[in-house]
């Protein structure tokens, strides 16, 4: 086979050719390391490449001639580099992480050695996942596949584009509001954000315990599927995993899409991302699906509450990086001064805004009025949407209000948080939620349909995703 083409071929694809005997994962391996090496250098979506990815392939290739079988055996994978694998470095692209090694495998590393997955790099992102663009990594800047102009999104955009590139076959990435799904829209591949607690969050770096999930990026939504499947499960380490048993998908007694109007209409949305988002409407109406206009008046809150939560989560959860117990640290004369030069010195732009803010939030006196408050307005959302749920099987919404931004337009932080419109209210709700590429405007830029559906029903999202998939 003409190595080219392995890097153009998906999960599934590579794993029959595997089965087959049409190619090795030495092969498969070698032909995207090649690809790396040629195109990372001007994407900077890697922070590192696995010098024992080769070594990982042969013995994946052992595994296979022996007749072993695994539902990833000797395919590549990537993860973002806030997902802890033992003995490799795991920096969430901050400084004050930069040489730190992890001291244990996260469950969905376990799960991926478990079904065979040769491990190939570390991908770059926004640090500690703060950042909708990619931008705010301590390390180096990485840029869209599709304009190296503009941004891939955040804060997984080193694995969106590494897949968009055909670096790699498929991603994990993790997604706090939006930081999965935004990165592939921008990058034109499919994204999901699973349900809370379907997939285990040990060995995760906290950023808003309450917010994060960790979900693939992939080509198509055949590839989700799959590696939704392996990483999903209940985890006794995780205090927030659901048992399988409680996962519970109740049963759609139609075949209506809502399309949230009120979002939709917002002034913020582009004219060409809007009139997009109708046409793929108008697929889905021909393959049978009722589409139909609803509203849901807190979701147009969701940008605020989820920015007085997530800041509020993060200051606590980020105290840990001090400089004491773990990460670099610099000296000063107490250990007040420790603490400042540490922090201040090795710690980013947005990360020390997020934290001051969530800080503020928590002080005495803004509680009530800040924290309390955005939490019973997240109750009362996640009631509205358990209410019109009873009414539709599947929302669904543009992705991102806009196509990617250029390079630097991130500098004003509002602007930044603003093209988590749609996807942050899945983040408070719990439910799960993917982005399906839809076409490309007039630049080659790419548009998302983003799908959300009630817990536990994934299913609903990749039959929905397939069916826009087959009218491209």
């Amino acid at each position: 086979m003409n190595t080219g083409e392995l890097t153009k071929k998906s999960v599934l694809e590579l794993s029959k050719l595997l089965q087959n005997g049409e190619t090795s994962s030495a092969e498969i391996t070698q032909t995207f390391l090649s690809k790396i090496k040629d195109r990372d250098g001007g994407l900077g979506a890697f922070l590192e490449i696995f010098d024992d990815a080769a070594q990982q392939a042969n013995l994946a290739d052992e595994k296979i001639e022996n007749g072993e079988t695994g539902k990833l055996l000797g395919i590549p994978i990537a993860i973002k580099d806030n997902i802890l694998i033992h003995g490799r470095t795991a920096s969430a692209a901050s400084k004050i992480l930069e040489n730190y090694t992890a001291s244990y495998n996260s469950d969905v590393a376990e799960k991926l050695f478990a079904s065979g997955a040769v491990f190939l790099g570390r991908t770059n992102m926004d640090e500690f996942a703060m950042g909708s663009s990619t931008e705010h990594s301590a390390f180096q800047l990485t840029r869209n596949p599709l304009d190296h102009a503009r941004v891939p999104g955040g804060s997984s955009g080193g694995s969106a584009a590494a897949v968009a590139a055909g670096l790699i076959p498929a991603a994990l990435g993790s997604d706090t509001g939006g930081s999965i799904r935004q990165p592939a829209s921008f990058c034109g591949i499919v994204g999901l954000k699973p349900t809370y607690g379907s997939v285990s969050r040990y060995g995760l770096m906290s950023l808003g315990s309450s917010l994060d999930c960790i979900g693939p990026l992939t080509q198509d939504v055949d590839d989700a599927e799959h590696l939704f499947k392996i990483i999903s499960g209940y985890d006794a380490r995780d205090a927030t995993s659901v048992a399988d048993e409680s996962r519970i998908c109740p049963t759609a007694d139609n075949n209506v899409v809502g399309v949230i109007k009120n979002l939709v209409e917002h002034p913020g949305v582009s004219q060409s991302v809007r009139q997009n988002f109708y046409k793929s409407m108008e697929e889905l109406s021909r393959v049978g699906y009722d589409v139909v206009d609803v509203a849901m008046p807190t979701l147009e809150n969701s940008l605020a509450i989820y920015y007085i939560i997530q800041p509020a989560e993060a200051s606590s959860n980020l105290a840990r990086y001090d400089g004491i117990r773990y990460g670099k640290s610099i000296d000063g004369a107490d250990l007040l001064e420790k603490y400042m030069k540490t922090r201040g010195e090795l710690l980013g732009t947005e990360t020390k805004r997020r934290i001051l803010v969530g800080t503020h939030m928590l002080s005495a006196g803004y509680f009530d009025a800040y924290y309390r408050r955005a939490n019973t307005l997240r109750e009362k959302m996640r009631q509205e949407i358990k209410d019109i749920f009873e009414k539709v099987s599947i929302l669904a919404t543009p992705t991102t209000p806009t196509t990617t931004f250029p390079i630097g337009t991130d500098s004003d932080p509002l602007e930044m948080y603003a093209a988590d419109l749609f996807t942050v209210f899945a983040n408070l709700a719990g439910v799960p939620a993917i982005s399906i590429p839809f076409g490309h405007d007039s630049d080659g830029l790419a548009f998302g349909t983003q799908f959300v559906a009630p817990h536990f029903c994934e299913d609903r999202l990749f039959q929905i995703g397939k069916s826009l998939e087959s009218r491209l």
